[in-house]
C-alpha cells in the first residue's frame, strides 16, 4: 500500500507540473483554458474559478488541460431544452444543457438557434411558448453545464487555441515538457542538501584492519597522487584503486603541509555479486552550501545529457526494454521508496527530466510533434491545413497508443511475471 501511495504522489506530481506548464503559458498568451484536470475518467470533484474549471477524476493516472478550440466549442443541439440564467443586464450568464432532473433556476428555453462562438446569441421558445421566438445575448464569460454535468466557460473564437499566433502556440506546446525538466533541476537541488556533501580527496575515515590501516594512513590526510597521477576528486581515487586489480599502489599523502609516499595493496571485495578492489577509506564530505549546490546542478546537467544520449540510442537500437510506462514507473518507485527519502528525490528528478525530454521527441501525438508542426508553420509562413494536421495527429496517436500497450505489456512481464 505504501508503494502505491508513493507512486500516486510521484506520478501525480509529474502530471500536475507538466499540465501546469501548458496551463500557465496558455493563460499568459490569452488562450482560454476551459478545464484543468488531474486524473482521467468520471469526475470526482469540480471547482470553478473563472474562467477555468478544475476537476479531479477517479482514475489517478494522467491528466489534461482542455484548451478552447474549434473542436471543443460549446455545442447545443437544436430542439434541446435548456435553462438560462440571466444577469441584471438580461445577458445569459449560465446555460444548463445537462437535461438533469435537478436543473438550475432560470428560464426554460427550447433552442432554435445558437452561436456561442461569434455572435454570442441564443434563440428559442421560452416556457414552451412556440408562438414567439426570443433572442438573448450571451456574456463572454458565460458558463454551460454539459450532459456530463461538467460546467465550463464558453469559448468565443478569439480565445481559441488555433486563433493564437504561431509563437504563442509554440510556447504553449513546449511549456509542459519544459516544466518537467525544470522540476527535475529543482528536485536535484533539493536532493543535494539531503545527503552528505560531495566527496573530497581528504580521507574522512579509515576502516580498521584494512590495507589503509596497515599502511598507517590516518583520517584528515589528503591523497595528492596515485602512481604519480594527480588526483582531482575522489571518483578518480576510487577508479584507480579498482583498476589496480590488487596490484600495489604508490600513494602520495599530504598532511599538515608534509608529503609522504606509502605503498598499499588493495584487497578484493564482493559488492552486489561483483568483485571490486578497495583499501578501506571513506572520503570527507565538503559540507559547504556552495559545494552542495554545485553538485546538485552538475548532477542535473549530467543526467539531462545521459537521457538525451539514451533517447538517441533508442532510435539507433530500438528495444521495449529501454522504455517504461506507468507499470514500470510504479515498480521502480516502489523499489526506490524502500531505499530512503534521498533516493526517492533523486529518482523523481531523473524521471521528471526523462518525461520532459521524451515528450519533446518530434512524434505526432507528443508535445514534440506539435512543436514540429509549429516550426513548419513558421518556415512556411502559414499554418498546415487543419485536415492534414488532424490526419497526422490521428496517425501519431494511433501509433503512440500501440506503443503504450506494448510497453505496458512488456513492463508487466518484466516486473511481475519474469
Amino acid at each position: 500500500m505504501k508503494g502505491i501511495l508513493i507512486f500516486l504522489v510521484v506520478f501525480g506530481l509529474l502530471v500536475f507540473v507538466h499540465e501546469f506548464g501548458h496551463f500557465i503559458v496558455a493563460k499568459k498568451c490569452g488562450i482560454l483554458v476551459r478545464e484543468f484536470s488531474i486524473g482521467m475518467g468520471p469526475k470526482l470533484l469540480q471547482i470553478r474559478r473563472n474562467p477555468t474549471t478544475y476537476t479531479i477524476r477517479w482514475l489517478p493516472l494522467g491528466g489534461y488541460v482542455r484548451l478552447a478550440n474549434k473542436d471543443d466549442e460549446s455545442k447545443i443541439d437544436l430542439g434541446t431544452t435548456v435553462i438560462l440564467q440571466l444577469n441584471e443586464q438580461k445577458q445569459v450568464v449560465r446555460i444548463d444543457a445537462s437535461e438533469s432532473d435537478l436543473p438550475i433556476e432560470g428560464i426554460p428555453m427550447q433552442v432554435t438557434q445558437v452561436d456561442l462562438v461569434d455572435d454570442l446569441t441564443i434563440t428559442g421558445y421560452e416556457n414552451g411558448n412556440e408562438e414567439n421566438e426570443v433572442t438573448y445575448q450571451v456574456a463572454r464569460n458565460a458558463t454551460m453545464i454539459d450532459q456530463s454535468k461538467t460546467e465550463l466557460v464558453i469559448a468565443p473564437r478569439d480565445t481559441q487555441f488555433q486563433e493564437a499566433n504561431v509563437w504563442k502556440k509554440l510556447a504553449t506546446n513546449v511549456a509542459g515538457p519544459l516544466m518537467n525538466i525544470i522540476l527535475g533541476f529543482v528536485v536535484f537541488m533539493m536532493w543535494t542538501f539531503t545527503v552528505p556533501g560531495p566527496a573530497t580527496t581528504t580521507i574522512g575515515k579509515v576502516v580498521a584492519d584494512s590495507p589503509a590501516a596497515a599502511a598507517h594512513i590516518e583520517a584528515g590526510t589528503r591523497i595528492a597522487a596515485i602512481n604519480g597521477h594527480k588526483t582531482m576528486n575522489f571518483d578518480e581515487i576510487s577508479q584507480q584503486i579498482d583498476q589496480s586489480k590488487g596490484k600495489t599502489l604508490k600513494i602520495d599523502l599530504v598532511k599538515a603541509g608534509r608529503t609522504e609516499r606509502v605503498n598499499v595493496r588493495p584487497q578484493a571485495v564482493k559488492v552486489q555479486k561483483q568483485t571490486v578492489y578497495q583499501i578501506g577509506i571513506q572520503a570527507r564530505g565538503d559540507e559547504r552550501a556552495s559545494a552542495k549546490a554545485k553538485r546538485g546542478w552538475d548532477t542535473a546537467v549530467s543526467t539531462t545529457g545521459m537521457i538525451f544520449n539514451a533517447v538517441g540510442g533508442l532510435f539507433r537500437h530500438f528495444s521495449l526494454n529501454k522504455l517504461s510506462g506507468p507499470v514500470g514507473i510504479y515498480s521502480q518507485t516502489s523499489q526506490v521508496s524502500q531505499m530512503g527519502f534521498s533516493y526517492l528525490l533523486a529518482f523523481l528528478a531523473m524521471i521528471s527530466i526523462n518525461l520532459g525530454i521524451v515528450n519533446l521527441i518530434p512524434i505526432p501525438g507528443l508535445d514534440g510533434g506539435k512543436f514540429l508542426l509549429n516550426l513548419i508553420e513558421i518556415v512556411r509562413g502559414k499554418a498546415i491545413s487543419e485536415d492534414h494536421e488532424a490526419m497526422v495527429e490521428l496517425v501519431g496517436f494511433g501509433l503512440l497508443l500501440v506503443l503504450i500497450i506494448a510497453v505496458t505489456g512488456n513492463d508487466i512481464y518484466r516486473y511481475f511475471i519474469k
